[in-house]
C-alpha cells in the first residue's frame, strides 16, 4: 500500500500538477495586483464607483444584487488564463515544436525526406 502511494507520488504527473497549481496561485497574486492597483482606480475614475464590484449593483425586495461582482470574477479569469496561455502555453508549445523538428527548419526536414525516399526507390529498383 505504501509503496502504491510512493509510485503515485513519484510520477511526474502529480509533480507536474503541484507546480501548477504554485504557478497558478502566483498568477492570481500578481492579476489580483494588477486588477486592485490598476483596472480598480479606472473603473472608479470612469465609473465614479471604488472598483467593479460596485458597479451595477441594484437592490429588489430587500435582495441586493451586484452585476459588477460577476464582471469582476469574470476579468480576473479572462486575465489568469491570458497570462497562463501567453506566457506558459506559447512558450511551451514554441519548445516542443523546435525540439520535434531537431532545431531545423520544416523545409530541410522535408528535403531530407525527400532524398531518403529517392534513395528507397533506388534500391527497389536494382533489387528487381
Amino acid at each position: 500500500m505504501l509503496k502504491g502511494f510512493r509510485d503515485f507520488i513519484a510520477r511526474g504527473n502529480v509533480v507536474d500538477l503541484a507546480v501548477a497549481v504554485v504557478l497558478g496561485v502566483a498568477f492570481t497574486a500578481v492579476i489580483n495586483a494588477v486588477v486592485n492597483g490598476f483596472i480598480n482606480p479606472l473603473i472608479a475614475a470612469i465609473f465614479g464607483e471604488p472598483n467593479l464590484t460596485e458597479v451595477g449593483t441594484f437592490t429588489l425586495n430587500g435582495a441586493e444584487f451586484s452585476l459588477g461582482l460577476i464582471l469582476d470574477a469574470l476579468l480576473n479569469f479572462l486575465l489568469v488564463a491570458a497570462a497562463i496561455y501567453f506566457f506558459v502555453i506559447v512558450p511551451l508549445n514554441k519548445m516542443l515544436s523546435l525540439r520535434r523538428s531537431g532545431g531545423e527548419d520544416a523545409e530541410a526536414t522535408t528535403d531530407d525526406i525527400t532524398l531518403l525516399t529517392e534513395i528507397r526507390y533506388l534500391l527497389k529498383q536494382q533489387r528487381s
